[in-house]
């Protein structure tokens, strides 16, 4: 097993008030590993109980968006960017 960090660059960001996203670029070599982990897997890992995902095999790139937990800037916004998301799944297991 090797880390999602290790095959991936993964970042993640705003995406509006109401959502963050994550990104994971992939090298040719790898893309398929990444796509076959399941929604849920990347939505558990998250804690997100909705989420969106999109496949880009021509880019190498899977995309998630979730909603935010708080409204972006408002008093309980811990991460006003959506930085944080991506150190979640750097440490992911693949």
């Amino acid at each position: 097993m090797s880390e999602l960090g290790t095959l991936a660059r993964v970042r993640s960001k705003n995406a509006g008030p109401f959502w963050m996203t994550v990104d994971i670029f992939c090298e040719a070599d790898t893309y398929a590993r990444v796509a076959a982990i399941p929604t849920e897997t990347f939505a558990t890992r998250l804690g997100a109980a909705e989420m969106r995902r999109f496949d880009l095999p021509d880019l190498h790139v899977v995309k998630l968006s979730l909603p935010r937990p708080q409204v972006q800037g408002s008093a309980r916004d811990r991460d006003m960017h959506g930085a944080a998301l991506a150190h979640v799944l750097t440490g992911m297991d693949v």
